[in-house]
């Protein structure tokens, strides 16, 4: 039998200029700092640039437990993760050292332990002295920031990036504790399931004894035993005609139970699910189950800046935003973490897709001692780790470092020195191909399939579009003809109850809370353009740039979306942030909704109608037809039709179908004072013939009120005028409260319920008043 204590209790925290304080394991210093009092939220005004002084600190974590002898063979110490740099001493005698966060940990510690007191030491080193001794010894590698990052196997983002603070922690960020264990354990188990129902069992073993072991795997009521004389073994079963595991939208999500038996008592347990998954490398398209899909992505980036106080109920809460936002799957970034068990299990669970980057991300990375040695442990341990996962459908080799010796000048600065190519090209693809040979492997991203291409080219591969946003009007989207865009993105703030509890600014400014995007703020500004007005006030600039975000990401994810199946996918950067920042982000920092994410969940609905280059294009990524007479219109800003047509339409299944608008409601006569609207069955677009800033709307004229509902209030806005971008922002009222819907264009006599969640008592005048209540014809604003 074998048995598992957690060391989580007892722990102190210390430096040499600190005593030592409470510490909690699983944690980091950071927060333990934070709930001693000593130092304040990372997280608010100025207080990261405050704290700097932490990531260059020994730390010391100390605990003391009791343990008496037991009837195990073997006792090890297991050290699922530890922040970076380590040194392990227990009782007063150095276990092991460690550099690497991604990597578990297990060392025998029997012959160390005493009857009664234990003393168990985790000696924090700095990494900034760690990677500044692998600087000098390999020679510089340029990167993205001025940072260390590349030269210590830790989460990049820690040390800063246009998104998130430099808080370089430390600390025993996943579990620690004690495994006992007798004649053999089960060291590995790695489930290779098809979509013909066979699941290989791959079972690696320690053992302290050559006798024979059997080895018993189940599933589906189907069990078989294996003779294991050896230290590693294949078992394989098959489930005959098995429920296939499918994508959101596709189908439905069954799994099965494993069970793997080690005589002796060891035991094994873990769901996986049957299916299978290819790329078509030249188009980039994903196939599941023979079915080609659109991939309607986000990226993702570790969701605090403190991985511990990550939980399942908050990924939970995280996916589902995403879930509800029409999103299919979720890719990994790699200036991140290999994520938890929690996080593939509940994608398998809800059926997102998972695109996993190995953890490299914008800068060259050196490949000689001690890195090759570390990036190969880390790099086993995870694909062996992640394999069983259905959700799981691409290993990916880094984000942008192709790209970056390809395009960013690093050639010259590195002079011949190792960049990662080894690493993108020949170490992770082969470790792939041992251990998940089911899986498609991508060597970067952006990439196009070759060494010798241009990666950025969106002809082929996946293609990263960041001319948008820091260069040129999101309009530019539409000059683009992609396979894949992996990454794309447009900033805007968080919401106010998330600045606001950020700053302490009085009043907020546009320059309070967080920016930490070059120009960050100019660009905002600047790309604004002709789209909106030039903001007079703080709470114009938090509307209008909030607006211009899901703009310009609805415009790009609509014009792509309108290329299918030539393009076969768009991933959002980014769906979330790590702290309360203005960003890319569609969910702020405090868990908000964004306008993007309203937008998001529009743009990436399963059907869509979407005007394109002087057609409406109707996308249909159903399953089954979509169908009916479309109704075309140009109007006045009244509402009344200049003009109507009627055209009838068939999409079929997955597919998209254009249709030329007739100039009747193409062409405009008075574009400043007419839009256009298309309605197929229940879904409608309108589209202005003119920007904003050049339509003559009027000034907006409607009946609103509100009115208790369980679990908070409805609210009715019924149009007199036209009202264009119609939202409700009740959070400026209760923090915690919620709206269902945002970014309403009404036309007059047209009636609009939003539903605002919250558990206070709030005022309903100041519920459909100005600034709870905006719209950009807006008749008077403060």
């Amino acid at each position: 039998m074998s048995s598992y204590r957690p060391l989580h209790e007892g722990w102190t925290l210390s430096s040499r200029d600190l005593a030592e304080l409470p510490a909690s394991v699983p944690g980091c210093v950071h927060t333990d700092l934070l709930a001693a009092g000593v130092i304040e939220d990372p997280y608010l005004d100025g207080n990261e640039h405050r704290l700097a002084w932490i990531g260059r600190t020994e730390w010391t974590y100390r605990t003391v437990f009791a343990w008496s002898p037991d009837q195990d063979e073997r006792t090890d110490l297991v050290c699922e993760g530890l922040d970076t740099v380590a040194t392990i001493i227990l009782n007063g005698v150095r276990v092991g050292a460690t550099a690497n966060q991604h990597r578990s940990y297990r060392f025998p510690v029997r012959h160390l332990l005493r009857d009664g007191g234990n003393e168990l030491i985790v000696r924090f080193g700095s990494v900034y002295d760690y990677a500044g001794v692998q600087r000098a010894a390999l020679g510089e590698r340029p990167g993205a920031y001025d940072e260390p990052y590349q030269f210590v196997r830790k989460m990049a983002c820690n040390f800063g990036w246009d998104w998130g603070p430099t808080l370089v922690t430390a600390g025993i960020w996943r579990p620690i504790g004690l495994a006992g264990w007798s004649g053999a354990r089960l060291a590995e188990v790695r489930p290779l399931a098809h979509a013909d129902g066979t699941v290989d069992v791959h079972v690696r073993v320690e053992r302290t004894t050559e006798e024979p072991l059997t080895l018993t795997a189940t599933i589906g009521g189907i069990t078989t035993e294996h003779r294991l004389e050896g230290r590693a073994a294949v078992v394989s079963l098959r489930v005959p005609e098995p429920e296939l595991w499918w994508p959101r939208g596709y189908g439905g999500q069954p799994r099965y139970d494993l069970t793997v038996r080690l005589s002796g008592g060891d035991e094994w347990h873990g769901k996986i699910g049957f299916r299978s998954v290819e790329l078509e490398r030249d188009a980039f398209r994903l196939k599941v189950n023979g079915v080609p899909v659109f991939v309607r992505g986000v990226n993702w980036i570790p969701d605090d800046c403190f991985p511990a106080r990550i939980t399942r109920p908050r990924l939970a809460g995280r996916f589902g935003q995403a879930t509800a936002a029409g999103v299919n799957l979720l890719r990994v970034w790699g200036g991140g973490l290999y994520e938890s068990e929690d996080f593939y299990d509940l994608a398998d669970e809800l059926g997102l897709l998972v695109w996993q980057d190995f953890p490299f991300a914008c800068a060259a990375y050196p490949e000689e001692e001690p890195f090759r040695s570390e990036v190969t442990a880390e790099a086993r341990q995870h694909v062996a780790r992640l394999a069983g996962h259905p959700s799981l459908v691409l290993w990916c080799g880094n984000n942008e470092n192709l790209e970056g010796h390809a395009d960013w000048g690093w050639q010259d600065e590195l002079a011949g020195r190792s960049w990662g190519a080894g690493f993108y090209h020949d170490l992770l693809p082969s470790i792939v191909a041992e251990l998940d040979p089911g899986r498609p492997y991508w060597p970067g991203s952006p990439y196009s399939g070759a060494p010798g291409l241009p990666p950025n080219d969106p002809a082929s591969g996946t293609v990263h579009i960041w001319d948008v946003w820091n260069r040129e009007d999101y309009t530019r989207y539409a000059a683009y003809r992609p396979r894949f865009v992996a990454e794309f993105g447009f900033q805007g703030p968080p919401a106010y109850a998330t600045l606001r509890r950020a700053s302490s600014d009085e009043p907020l400014t546009p320059d309070s809370g967080h920016q930490k995007a070059i120009d960050g703020q100019g660009k905002l500004l600047r790309g604004l353009g002709r789209h909106l007005p030039e903001p007079r006030t703080f709470d114009d600039w938090h509307y209008y740039t909030q607006l211009n975000q899901a703009r310009a990401m609805a415009f790009g994810i609509e014009r792509f979306r309108s290329l299918m199946p030539y393009c076969m996918g768009t991933i959002v950067w980014q769906l979330n942030d790590c702290w309360p920042v203005t960003s890319w982000s569609a969910v702020d920092g405090d868990g908000r909704r964004k306008p993007l994410w309203y937008a998001l969940r529009h743009a990436y609905a399963d059907r869509l109608l979407t005007v394109q280059d002087g057609e409406l294009a109707l996308v249909n990524d159903t399953a089954e037809p979509w169908s009916g007479e479309l109704h075309l219109a140009r109007r006045g800003l009244a509402g009344e039709p200049l003009a109507k047509e009627v055209v009838a339409v068939h999409a079929a299944p997955r597919s998209v179908i254009r249709v030329v608008l007739p100039e009747s409601v193409a062409v405009p006569d008075d574009p400043a004072r007419e839009l256009f609207t298309a309605r197929l069955g229940a879904i409608r677009t309108t589209r202005c013939y003119a920007e904003d800033t050049a339509t003559a709307f009027p000034p907006a004229a409607y009946d609103a009120h509100a009115e208790r509902e369980p679990g908070g209030y409805r609210v009715t806005v019924t149009a007199v005028s036209v009202l264009r971008e119609l939202a409700i922002f009740p959070d400026r009222l209760d923090p915690a409260a919620t709206v269902d819907d945002q970014l309403v264009t009404l036309l007059p006599g047209e009636s609009a319920v939003f539903h605002v969640g919250t558990a206070q008592e709030l005022d309903t005048s100041a519920l459909t008043g100005f600034p709870v209540l905006r719209c950009l014809n807006e008749a008077v604003r403060p």
